[in-house]
């Protein structure tokens, strides 16, 4: 049975409903749907096929996305609720009027985020059980759609299904930005990060991704000011990578990091410039000085409580995304989803050349 709801963008009425998770092959895990196999002159006539597409359709006629605005897609890990989600869902659209009208001339920023609070899950998905899809009034200017899963399933879920029901069979964001995450996702936090694991998503899924995170110093934390610097980073970087060319450096399956150093009220930190230096880097892949107190419940079982913060790296290399974000600068990082060491295989292919197949 349905439960009609109210549609955060339409005003007209929708039911509320379940997408199962039902356990899919690898192929239906990856995407929307499974790909059949091709040969490689099948994939190499793709490859062309899709390269010619994106000579073909410079940015401000794709899918006449600065003709007709831009469409965001915003998700996160702290929940739809978190501060940080809201006050960037203010300044992408520009609610108070500070910026002369929506980042990059938006035409629509529609939340699709969390229920609760999803931090450090990384990449974890949601199957054999119910994604619960439900409206969520975050305040009288912010409505959006809450998921209860991960951040990835808001991104999987959202481009495959939520987004083409509300937009049209076919449609997808121009782009989609995650966060912004309370605490910075800096070195390899990246890796434990649900804010960063969103924006992967999207990527992988051929939607351009930008992850935001605010550094949090020891003061009390403006997130309004850290979303101020952040619509200025994206606007930057949308402006200078969105082109698309088939060389643009924010492309379909591009995924940016950008971390903005802390806002606070009463600075009980090195205080951040009014307008930080932008800066591209590498991420610090030093690991952290990990740390458990061993304590003893009331009732007498032993536990472990986590007792890092969560940015003592063993050391920060120079010019390095945790080395920057410390010196307040706003940090940006490209990443990307396939964990290949190519620089090992062919060592592998060597080594392995000639040798039994069985021990």
């Amino acid at each position: 049975m349905l439960d009609l709801l109210l549609d955060p963008l339409t005003g007209t009425e929708r039911s509320r409903w379940a997408v199962p998770g039902d356990g899919g092959s690898d192929d239906e895990m990856t995407g929307c749907k499974p790909v059949p196999p091709k040969s490689e002159k099948q994939e190499e006539k793709h490859k062309e096929k899709e390269r010619d597409k994106q000579h073909a359709r410079p940015w401000a006629a794709r899918a006449g996305a600065y003709a007709r605005g831009m469409r965001i897609l915003l998700t996160n890990d702290d929940g739809i609720h978190a501060p940080g989600i809201e006050a960037l869902y203010r300044a992408l659209v520009d609610l108070d009027g500070r910026f002369g009208g929506p980042v990059c001339g938006a035409e629509v920023v529609w939340p699709v985020a969390p229920l609760e609070v999803q931090s450090a899950t990384s990449h974890g998905v949601t199957f054999r059980t119910p994604l619960m899809v439900t409206q969520e009034t975050v305040s009288p200017e912010m409505t959006g759609l809450a998921v209860d899963g991960r951040p990835a399933d808001c991104v999987k879920l959202a481009i495959c299904s939520l987004w083409p029901e509300r937009f049209g069979a076919g449609s997808r964001p121009d782009l989609v930005i995650s966060g912004m995450n309370a605490g910075a996702n800096v070195g390899i936090n990246v890796i434990y990060s649900g804010t960063v694991a969103a924006a992967i998503e999207a990527a992988f899924l051929g939607v351009p991704s930008i992850a935001v995170s605010l550094h949090l110093g020891r003061g009390t934390t403006r997130f309004d000011l850290g979303a101020a610097h952040a619509r200025r980073a994206i606007e930057r970087v949308v402006r200078g990578g969105m082109t698309g060319d088939a060389e643009a450096p924010l492309g379909p399956h591009d995924c940016l990091s950008i971390n903005i150093p802390c806002c606070q009220q009463e600075p009980l930190d090195p205080p951040t410039p009014e307008e930080p230096e932008l800066v591209f880097c590498p991420m610090n892949t030093h690991g952290l000085n990990d740390s458990y107190e061993r304590r003893v419940s009331p009732g007498g079982d032993l536990y472990y409580w986590a007792s890092g913060h969560g940015l003592d790296f063993r050391s920060a290399d120079p010019g390095t995304d945790v080395d920057l974000l410390l010196r307040r600068k706003i940090t940006v990082t490209p990443l990307r989803y396939d964990l290949t060491a190519h620089h090992r295989l062919a060592p592998w292919r060597r080594a392995l050349d000639g040798a039994p197949a069985r021990p």
